[in-house]
C-alpha cells in the first residue's frame, strides 16, 4: 500500500501491526511498525514535524527490545533522515552515529522479514541526509561510496543517482544534474520503482531556478511523464 502511494490504507495496516505488537509485548516488532508508519510522513506526504514524535516513540520502544537486534539502530537511521529534512544538522549527525553502532553487534542482527537493517546501507543513508541538509561536500563522498558495488539496474542505485542529481541542483551544475537524473529516470522506467519515482518527483520540485536551460525543461517533462506502480 505504501509503495503504491495508498497512504491511508498503509497507515491503517501499520496501526494494526503496532497495536498487535504492543499487545504481544514485543517491543522490537512494535518499534518497527511505528517506524514504517513514520515513512508515510517522511517519504510520502512530507510531514516532517509531525513525524518526529512518532519516531521518538519508536526509539523509546526499541530501547526496551532485544539488545542483540538492530532495531534501535534502524530507528536512529530513520530519525537521522527526518532530522535532516527538518534541517537539524547536529541531531542528524548524532542519530547517524548511533545507527553506525550496529556494526558493533555480533551474530544475526535482523530476521530478514520485518527487521532487515544491518548497516550495509548506511553510506547511502548518510549521503541522503547530507543532501537534504544541503551539504554536497559531505554527501557526494558517501553517495559515490555507496554506488560502487550496486548492479546497474538496482532500485537502490536509482535512488542514489537521484540524490547525486540533487547535488547538481544545489551547485547549479546542470551537467551533473542532467547526467545523474537521466540515469535514474532510465532505472525508474525499467523497474517501475515507486521509490525512485518519489525521489525524482522530489528532485523536480527543486528545478525551478534552472528552468532557463533547455535540458532542465526537458528533464522536467520526462519526470512529469514518469509512470510507476511501486
Amino acid at each position: 500500500m505504501f509503495d503504491g502511494n495508498h497512504y491511508t490504507d498503509a497507515a491503517h495496516c501499520y496501526t494494526l501491526a503496532a497495536s498487535a505488537a504492543r499487545e504481544a509485548r514485543n517491543p522490537d516488532l512494535w518499534a518497527c511498525a511505528l517506524t514504517r508508519h513514520a515513512f508515510i510522513g517522511l517519504c510520502g506526504d512530507q510531514r516532517y514535524e509531525e513525524t518526529a514524535p512518532l519516531l521518538e516513540l519508536a526509539r523509546d520502544v526499541a530501547r526496551q527490545g532485544d539488545t542483540q537486534l538492530a532495531t534501535r539502530h534502524w530507528v536512529a537511521a530513520v530519525q537521522a533522515e527526518n532530522f535532516a529534512a527538518i534541517g537539524d544538522f547536529d541531531a542528524c549527525k548524532r542519530a547517524l552515529d548511533e545507527a553506525e553502532e550496529v556494526h558493533s553487534l555480533s551474530g544475526p542482527v535482523h530476521n530478514g522479514g520485518w527487521l532487515r537493517f544491518d548497516g550495509s546501507r548506511l553510506a547511502e543513508e548518510r549521503g541522503t541526509c547530507f543532501a537534504k541538509l544541503r551539504r554536497p561536500d559531505l554527501a557526494e563522498n558517501a553517495l559515490n561510496a555507496a554506488l560502487k558495488d550496486l548492479p546497474p539496474t538496482s532500485r537502490r542505485r536509482g535512488a542514489i543517482l537521484a540524490d547525486l542529481a540533487l547535488l547538481g541542483v544545489q551547485r547549479r551544475d546542470v551537467d551533473q544534474l542532467v547526467s545523474y537524473a537521466i540515469e535514474a529516470l532510465n532505472i525508474a522506467r525499467q523497474r517501475g520503482s515507486g521509490w525512485v519515482g518519489r525521489k525524482l518527483y522530489g528532485l523536480q520540485m527543486q528545478l525551478e531556478p534552472l528552468k532557463e536551460d533547455r535540458r532542465v525543461r526537458d528533464l522536467i517533462g520526462q519526470i512529469s511523464a514518469l509512470k510507476f506502480s511501486g
